[in-house]
C-alpha cells in the first residue's frame, strides 16, 4: 500500500504508526526502512540490472571479488564477503535498508529535489514469520529481529544452499552486516536477500501487501523534510564519514535549492 503525504507532520505521524505491523505492540520497532530519491526508481537489485542472464553471473562476481579483495578479510563467511561486496558497489542480489526512518529519508531527499521521492517500510518480523522450516527455527531460537552473517552461514554456506532452502515460494531474509566501517554503523545498515536471484523485491511485495507500506513524498514536501533532516544533523557528513561524505554535504548545502538534479548524497539506496 502506498500513500502520498502532504507535510512533514503527516509523514512523521505515518512513521510513528505501527498499527499495520503484525505485532504492533512490540516495545521496539519491527520495521526496516528504505529511501528512494525518485518514485520512478525500482527496488531491483544491482545484480538484476546487469543483463538478461544475470543469475549465471552471480557466482563469478563473488568468486572474483573474494580473489582480488583477499587482503580485506571481512570475516570467515561468504555472507561477510557478500556484505563487503555490496558495501563497495559490486552488483549483488542484496538491497540496502536501515533501522532508521530518518536515515532512509536522507537517501530519499539528498538528491533530485524536483522529483517525488518514496519512503518504503517493511515489517521484517512479519517477513521472517514466513521463513521455511530451518530458517524459521533458527529465527525463533535466537529471538533476534534480524539475522547475522554467522546465523546465515549456519543455514547456508553459499547462495546455492541458500536458494535450496526455498519451499513453496522465494522468501526474503533481513540481516545486519558486520560493522566493517563507520558508514555501516552510522547508517544503522540492514541488508535483504531473496532466495531466488530472479525474484525482485517488488514481486515479493506484490505477494505480501500486508507486510509493507510506502509513502510518496512530493517535491514541495521533500524540501521541507530535507530541511528538518539538516536541522537534526542527518546528513552526508555524519552518514558517510570521511572526506567524500564531507564534500558531498558541502556541495549539496551550498547548492541552490532547485539546482539541476545530481546525486549530491551518493545515496546507496538509490535504485535507479
Amino acid at each position: 500500500m502506498d500513500l502520498t503525504v502532504g507535510s512533514w507532520r503527516e509523514l512523521d505521524e505515518a512513521i510513528a504508526d505501527s498499527s499495520w505491523c503484525r505485532h504492533p505492540n512490540r516495545v521496539r520497532s519491527t520495521v526496516v526502512w528504505r529511501g528512494l530519491a525518485r518514485s520512478s526508481y525500482s527496488n531491483m537489485s544491482s545484480l538484476a540490472r546487469l543483463s538478461a542472464d544475470y543469475p549465471r553471473l552471480e557466482r563469478h562476481l563473488i568468486r572474483n571479488f573474494r580473489k582480488y579483495a583477499h587482503r580485506e578479510a571481512p570475516g570467515p563467511t561468504m555472507w561477510d564477503w557478500l556484505s563487503l561486496a555490496q558495501h563497495h558497489g559490486l552488483p549483488t542480489r542484496l538491497l540496502d535498508w536501515t533501522f532508521s526512518p530518518l536515515v532512509a529519508l536522507h537517501f530519499a531527499t539528498a538528491s533530485w529535489p524536483d522529483d517525488e521521492a518514496v519512503l518504503l517500510a517493511v515489517d521484517c518480523e512479519g517477513a521472517h514469520e514466513l521463513l521455511p522450516g530451518p530458517a524459521r527455527s533458527m529465527y525463533e531460537r535466537e529471538g533476534s529481529l534480524v539475522f547475522t552473517t554467522e546465523m546465515l552461514a549456519g543455514l547456508a554456506d553459499d547462495l546455492e544452499a541458500f536458494d535450496g532452502l526455498t519451499e513453496a515460494e522465494p522468501f526474503v531474509m533481513f540481516f545486519e552486516p558486520p560493522s566493517l566501517d563507520e558508514r555501516i554503523v552510522n547508517q544503522a545498515a540492514v541488508l535483504s536477500a531473496i532466495s531466488d536471484a530472479r525474484c525482485h523485491m517488488e514481486d515479493w511485495m506484490d505477494d505480501h501487501p500486508d507486510l509493507w507500506r510506502a509513502w510518496r513524498i512530493p517535491a514541495e514536501v521533500k524540501l521541507a523534510v530535507r530541511e528538518r533532516l539538516d536541522q537534526a544533523h542527518i546528513n552526508e557528513r555524519v552518514l558517510m564519514p570521511g572526506l567524500d561524505g564531507l564534500a558531498a554535504w558541502l556541495r549539496r548545502y551550498y547548492s541552490p535549492r532547485r539546482a539541476p538534479a545530481e546525486e549530491f548524497g551518493g545515496a546507496t539506496m538509490d535504485a535507479g
